[in-house]
């Protein structure tokens, strides 16, 4: 009697396992499909240069001397999934550094795509400084870092639109920042 339930389950898991295997070859390429694709960069126009009236300066840290704003008229989100904005850095010294760069968030990167020059250009940046870097959260220059956490992409995801990027800035953090 236990030998005929034996062969009786074996007989019914060799059926399903017969079954299982038959799927038609579609099921694995609709798989195949929803497989994550490369990321690939949408192209980038350099924006207006920043103006005085759109600068929404952000907290960086307290042993942070600079005051770091982002020119709210610049900022985007691009089909790519990356964050866009124009960043003014002014020193303590007097001076003021201006750049256009962008974040990906999901892979928690920035890239320097140009800087801006006293007269109001942009000057592209060199293909040496155009890669994308991992952002690193050190003491000193982490505005990336902050940018990254606390206001463009919370939690890794990066924000739906310029506005919600906007909102952040005005509330001096991303509702979503961890």
């Amino acid at each position: 009697m236990i030998r005929w339930a034996v062969l009786l389950l074996a007989g019914i898991a060799g059926s399903a396992l017969a079954q299982f295997g038959s799927y038609p070859r579609q099921e694995q390429s609709r798989y195949d499909e929803d497989a994550e694709k490369p990321w690939v960069e949408a192209a980038v126009d350099l924006p207006a240069f920043p103006a005085e009236e759109n600068l929404r300066e952000f907290y960086v840290s307290a042993a942070a001397s600079n005051k770091f704003y982002i020119d709210a008229s610049t900022l985007a989100v691009g089909a790519d999934g990356a964050v866009r904005y124009a960043l003014v850095v002014k020193a303590t010294g007097g001076a003021t550094n201006v750049s256009f760069e962008g974040i990906h968030c999901k892979n928690r990167s920035w890239k320097h795509y140009a800087t801006g020059r006293s007269d109001g250009a942009w000057v592209k940046s060199p293909a040496s400084r155009a890669d994308w870097r991992p952002i690193e959260n050190r003491p000193v220059n982490r505005h990336h870092a902050a940018l990254s956490r606390d206001y463009f992409c919370p939690g890794g995801i990066p924000i739906n639109s310029a506005e919600e990027g906007r909102n952040a800035l005005r509330l001096g953090r991303h509702p979503n920042a961890i």
